[in-house]
């Protein structure tokens, strides 16, 4: 066996013409194309699983000359004999090699390569692009900057915790200065890294879940509720702040105006298409993709409500009621309007609570109607199923009750500061 191992030289290497040329030991140097391509094989033979019991010959790749060294593809043929003196095949451990490494770089990949490979197998069942919007914004503004980078398997409780307790712009800790938000944080790296364990990439508990694990280390919304809350306008002040509205131009201020009148969300009333309004039956329909609570839902518009929409079409620019420089009206633009009222004191979303306030406290209107005209569910499944209407024409009732009270202003004089650059 001696006098059959290394019968190759490192100085003839180069000089060895097209064909297989033995070194011993089931080692091969393979010359071809005149010399350009030269490549070391490990020629061995298996059992073939048949009645005659033939073998079967297999030849095993080690690398081009260039990069494996006669010293190296030698040590490397030696590795093969010894394991098929094992009754191994080495091509097949090699292969089971190269996957395991695989599967150990899939299970590297980062929180953030999660969310988008997440994302894009939600995108297509998710009722609107704002949603899609929602999930990747929230992940990335609070998600990403601490746990991003970090592989998927190595998320745990501590590092969720970390995401949770983050400092808000206020100072407090998210969970505690944006309860909501937090909240919906937490439901999205839950959902993330549940699948992520199904796809095999981590194992073991989920640390974002809530029941019987955060639970037990962050107070709940419903105990944070009560002292979170959009600071809102009292309700007898609305006549007064109204007039100042009123007595700006442009089209932030007639979106702000549209949203007080019609106790509508931010981004319902940003994201209004002229496709939504029936001037002639005086109302809005907001389709349920563009509802925080996917259900549709009309508004009726108000003779002030239905008079600002009219301006608009007048202006009309492009598909949006209350179009901006690029298409839509951004959110900050309401908080910008209110700051330059001098009202930082307040949200456009408070106002929402102002109109409840109002209508609870000063009209005879049935909770029902009011609550219908928030958008909000109106008792438990079984109650929705068979109601049918949708109290239009008592909620009607209710928006010109509204807007008359927004044009009362109380008191003596008022004083209306007209504000600069409100387009």
């Amino acid at each position: 066996m001696g006098r059959q191992l290394n019968r190759l030289s490192p100085g003839k290497l180069k000089s060895l013409r097209d064909g297989l040329h033995a070194d011993g030991g089931g080692l091969y140097l393979n010359v071809a194309d005149g010399g350009r391509n030269r490549s070391w094989l490990f020629r061995y033979a298996i059992s073939e699983l048949t009645e005659k019991g033939r073998q079967r010959e297999r030849w095993m790749g080690l690398g081009p000359i260039e990069t494996v060294s006669l010293a190296e593809a030698r040590e490397a043929a030696l590795t093969c004999r010894k394991l098929r003196q094992q009754g191994v095949d080495p091509i097949e451990q090699r292969n089971a090699q190269r996957d395991a490494a695989r599967v150990a770089a899939a299970k590297k990949l980062t929180f953030d390569q999660c969310v988008a490979s997440y994302l894009a197998a939600h995108r297509p069942k998710w009722r609107s692009i704002r949603h899609s919007q929602q999930w990747e914004r929230t992940l990335r503004g609070y998600a990403s900057p601490i746990i991003g980078r970090l592989p998927v398997a190595s998320v745990d409780t501590a590092l969720v915790m970390k995401v949770l307790e983050q400092s808000a712009e206020d100072g407090q800790p998210l969970w505690q200065a944006k309860p909501e938000t937090a909240s919906r944080l937490r439901g999205r790296i839950e959902a993330v890294l549940s699948w992520a364990t199904v796809r095999g990439y981590r194992s073991g508990d989920n640390p974002a879940r809530w029941t019987g694990y955060l639970a037990k280390l962050l107070p709940s919304r419903r105990e944070l509720r009560a002292t979170v809350h959009h600071p809102a306008l009292p309700y007898q002040e609305i006549g007064t702040f109204m007039a100042s509205v009123r007595a700006q131009e442009g089209v932030i201020a007639r979106a702000f105006e549209f949203l007080v009148l019609t106790a509508a969300r931010r981004q319902e009333v940003l994201g209004a298409r002229w496709t939504e309004f029936d001037f002639e039956q005086r109302i809005w329909s907001r389709p349920a993709g563009r509802m925080k609570g996917g259900v549709a839902h009309r508004v009726p518009l108000s003779g002030r409500a239905l008079a600002i929409v009219q301006e608009m079409w007048s202006l009309r620019q492009n598909e949006f009621v209350f179009p901006g420089q690029r298409g839509v009206l951004a959110p900050s633009n309401f908080f910008k309007f209110l700051k330059g009222l001098g009202r930082s004191d307040i949200t456009s979303h408070g106002f929402r609570s102002t109109f409840r306030d109002w209508a609870g406290e000063q009209t005879n209107f049935a909770r029902e109607i009011c609550e219908d005209a928030l958008a909000h569910r109106i008792g438990n499944a079984v109650e929705e199923a068979y109601r049918r209407g949708d109290f239009l024409d008592k909620r009607r009732k209710l928006m010109e009750a509204w807007a008359r009270h927004c044009s009362e202003v109380c008191g003596a004089d008022v004083v209306v500061v007209p504000m600069r650059g409100g387009s």
